[in-house]
């Protein structure tokens, strides 16, 4: 069992052999075992994607950006499916700050807003308050900031 109040701070990418998959309106959008998962403290990981493992043609430039004090400039990705589009459905670090660069380009999704998200085939629990886009396992233990009354801390 990993405990988000043991992640450190700045966070940590690290590798991982997970098969990550993504599905939405039907579609398997990612299938994926050479993910990177970022850590935080008081936060489920989240789980970059790199571009060449997600299907094609279903991502575009979605609108607005945002500044994550450690990573740098985020651009946020629309989520074209079928006749769906969901958006910023996901996001990335196009040119991430000293630290990060091994997520460049690597897409993570928020669980909230696509079908289904799995990590080696468990059904992930979106982090709450679609914020900061964790991906709750069972192998993870909070309290999870994100929620109501949770920004402060």
């Amino acid at each position: 069992m990993e405990s988000v109040w043991d992640y450190p701070r700045p966070p940590r990418a690290e590798r991982t052999g997970a098969r990550v998959t993504v599905v939405h309106a039907g579609r398997v959008i990612v299938d994926s075992d050479r993910c990177w998962r970022v850590l935080e403290t008081s936060h489920p990981p989240v789980y970059y994607v790199p571009r060449g493992d997600i299907a094609d043609a279903v991502l575009e430039p979605g609108e607005g950006r945002s500044y994550c004090e450690f990573k740098g400039v985020a651009s946020y990705w629309d989520l074209v499916a079928g006749t769906t589009r969901v958006r910023r459905a996901g996001w990335s670090y196009e040119q991430p700050s000293p630290g990060y660069t091994a997520i460049a380009g690597a897409v993570a999704f928020y669980p909230s807003r696509v079908d289904e998200c799995r990590v080696d085939g468990e059904l992930v629990q979106p982090q709450e308050g679609d914020f900061y886009g964790g991906w709750i396992t069972a192998d993870i233990s909070g309290p999870f900031k994100g929620g109501p009354g949770t920004m402060g801390w």
